[in-house]
């Protein structure tokens, strides 16, 4: 392999798993908190049409981002309402909101873009870090991205000062695992997990804008094409720790891009179906527990009633 297919290959691996990384951390935190989120994929959806939306209209590729976020963040406060003040079942509710969002920006698309196919927005280019970009092999490959993916590794460290090195972190793995005591020891466990699942919300936005406003510049009816699903197996793949859950971004990335680049290589003994299904088969791989024992927390999914 020859150092600019490598180069290739990495800068695809680590476009595709920042998406995956900013909007598995969010979920992180929710899990953490004891809510799961399986509506992360309408989530990051909505947040890759409301960037769309954003910057279609306005032309600004930062009202974009804020118009994601939004959308996004009202895609969570609906999974809140279900999960924690209706404390209804969080598969289905998840399952349901994923729906709902895949038909209404369906719609939204049909009705906005419909007559403008192919349209563009300006969405957000590669930002080049001087001297960096120059070093050999990986500095084009590391240093020569779109911000979302420079961001992705300073959410991770905040989300990990947040869960390891503040009280509210303290307070936000106790509402996941003993709820009981946290309640008991006068905080509040519906705030806890309203704050979780709207940091939630806020992280797939940002995931979801990077497909719109970063890698292609335009909406697509489902476009997320199951990311939300990936970043979900992500947190299970790195067993509920913020630095798993990364390296699992990461291999969800190189897998994710190797459908794309091994016909490049020259590697046609593989078949086209099985490159495309492979990053789903390390997420099954995941989910299954064959990569190891799972320690989720103890009161995930369990709703909480005072």
């Amino acid at each position: 392999m020859n150092d600019a297919l490598l180069i290739v290959l990495a800068a695809s691996a680590i476009r595709l798993a920042a998406p995956l990384m900013l909007a598995a951390l969010g979920e992180l935190v929710s899990e953490k908190a004891g809510l799961l989120n399986l509506s992360l994929e309408g989530m990051m959806l909505a947040g890759a049409f409301g960037g769309a939306l954003g910057c279609y209209l306005t032309g600004s590729p930062v009202l974009g981002l804020v118009t994601a976020l939004l959308f996004s963040a009202a895609v969570a406060a609906l999974q809140g309402v279900f999960s924690i003040l209706l404390r209804a079942n969080q598969i289905v509710s998840g399952i349901g909101l994923n729906i709902a969002v895949l038909g209404l920006t369906t719609i939204a698309s049909r009705t906005i873009f419909g007559r403008n196919a192919g349209f563009t927005i300006p969405g957000f280019g590669k930002v080049v870090i001087p001297g960096l970009a120059d070093l050999p092999v990986m500095g084009p490959a590391l240093f020569m991205q779109s911000g979302f993916v420079y961001a992705a590794p300073v959410v991770a460290l905040l989300i990990a000062t947040l869960l390891y090195r503040t009280t509210a972190g303290l307070a936000l793995r106790a509402a996941g695992n003993e709820p009981r005591a946290v309640d008991k020891s006068g905080a509040s466990v519906i705030g806890v997990r309203w704050l979780a699942v709207m940091v939630t919300g806020l992280a797939a936005g940002l995931g979801g804008a990077v497909y719109s406003l970063a890698d292609i510049h335009t909406f697509t009816e489902n476009m997320t094409s199951g990311a939300g699903y990936l970043a979900l197996a992500a947190v299970i793949f790195g067993r509920w720790r913020v630095g798993g859950t990364v390296v699992a971004c990461l291999v969800f990335g190189v897998a994710s891009s190797l459908q794309f680049q091994l016909p490049a290589l020259g590697v046609d003994f593989l078949p086209a179906a099985l490159l495309i299904m492979l990053p789903y088969l390390l997420a099954l791989l995941a989910v299954s527990g064959l990569v190891g024992p799972q320690s989720p927390p103890r009161a995930l999914t369990v709703p909480f009633d005072r």
